[in-house]
Parts: structure tokens; sequence; C-alpha cells
């Protein structure tokens, strides 16, 4: 999850975006979420369930909601 702190998301944000996820983009080979952090604001997350690894966080883009 190093890289996906980039845009300084915390581990308990990203889990609670995952669980709590509202859109699911299935992209090519992974999956982008779109959750909030547990003070409300969404984030867009970046998994590969093959990997089992996320790669990707930060604040959601208009785009993906």
């Amino acid at each position: 999850m190093d890289s996906a702190h980039k845009h300084g998301a915390g581990d308990d944000d990203i889990r609670h975006a995952i669980d709590h996820a509202i859109r699911v983009h299935a992209m090519d080979g992974y999956l982008l979420l779109v959750g909030p952090r547990s003070d409300g604001h969404l984030l867009e997350v970046g998994y590969n369930p093959a990997a089992d690894r996320v790669f990707h966080a930060m604040p959601a883009r208009s785009k993906y909601l």
C-alpha cells in the first residue's frame, strides 16, 4: 500500500473507503473503487484483486462519481 499513501490517505481511511464503496469501476486488470473516508470525504482507490494490493488512493475525481 506504500504507493497509495502518496496523496496522504491513511490505511484506515483506505480500508473504510473499500468496505463502504459506493461505486466500483472494472478497469483493465484492476478495480477503481470510490468510497468515503471515515470523515465522509470520498476517496478513489485502485485495487488489484489478483495481487490483493491497493496501489492508488486519492480524493475522488468527479469523472468516477
